[in-house]
C-alpha cells in the first residue's frame, strides 16, 4: 500500500470554538495515539486528508515538525448533512508491526439465476502488517446457488493476513428471489392491514 505524506501541525488550542476556527481555515483537528505514548493533538490540511481517506485503511506518513510518524485512521467523524470531515483519530504504527483493521469485502462473478445475494458482512476484521494492509478482500460468488453461503473461514486472504473475524460468521449467502406470487401476497397483506386499521 502506498504511503501518503501529509504535513501536520501540533495543535495548542482545544474546545469547540478552537475546532470551528480550525475548520474555517480549511484544516481538520486530529488526535494521534498509540504505543502507550502521550496523545498528540494535531491539525491536518482538510483537502489532503479528504483525498487520503478515500483509500480504505490508508497509511499516512505524518510530517510533524520535521519528524516522521506512520499512522492509520481509526475513527472519522463527518458532519451529518454536509459529510465534510470534522475530526479524525489516528493510530500510530511502526514498520513491521501488525495491526487489526476492518477491510471491505468485494465480490466477483455472478450467482446462478433465481438467487438474490445478501451481504451479511461488508468488512472482515484481519491482522495485517501496518505497511501491507489490503485495500479490499475479493470473494468469488461465481455459480453460487440458492441456499449457498460463504463463511469467513472460506475466504482466501492476501498473504501475510490473518483472520480476526469469527471463522463461522457468514459473509455472504444466496436467498431465493421473491416470486410474483410472493410480491402479490405482500401487497395483499398490506392492503388488508390498511383496511383493518381504517
Amino acid at each position: 500500500m502506498p504511503e501518503i505524506r501529509i504535513h501536520a501541525e501540533v495543535r495548542e488550542e482545544f474546545g469547540k470554538g478552537a475546532a470551528r476556527r480550525i475548520r474555517r481555515d480549511g484544516k481538520v483537528p486530529v488526535v494521534l495515539y498509540g504505543h502507550g505514548d502521550a496523545t498528540v493533538h494535531l491539525t491536518l490540511p482538510g483537502h489532503d486528508l479528504m483525498l487520503a481517506l478515500k483509500t480504505a485503511n490508508v497509511l499516512i506518513n505524518l510530517d510533524v515538525d520535521g519528524k516522521r510518524q506512520l499512522a492509520i485512521p481509526k475513527d472519522v467523524q463527518r458532519h451529518p448533512l454536509r459529510r465534510n470531515i470534522e475530526h479524525v483519530d489516528l493510530l500510530s504504527v511502526r514498520r513491521g508491526e501488525k495491526v487489526t483493521v476492518d477491510v471491505p469485502v468485494q465480490t466477483e462473478g455472478e450467482i446462478a439465476p433465481g438467487g438474490l445475494l445478501e451481504h451479511t458482512l461488508t468488512t472482515l476484521s484481519v491482522l495485517a502488517e501496518a505497511t501491507h494492509i489490503p485495500q479490499s478482500i475479493v470473494v468469488s460468488i461465481q455459480g453460487l446457488q440458492v441456499g449457498d453461503a460463504i463463511h469467513a473461514r472460506d475466504v482466501t486472504l492476501p498473504p501475510g493476513t490473518e483472520l480476526e473475524t469469527d471463522a463461522d460468521a457468514a459473509v455472504l449467502h444466496v436467498m431465493a428471489s421473491p416470486t410474483a406470487a410472493d410480491l402479490d401476497t405482500g401487497e395483499t397483506a398490506e392492503d388488508e392491514t390498511a383496511e383493518f386499521e381504517a
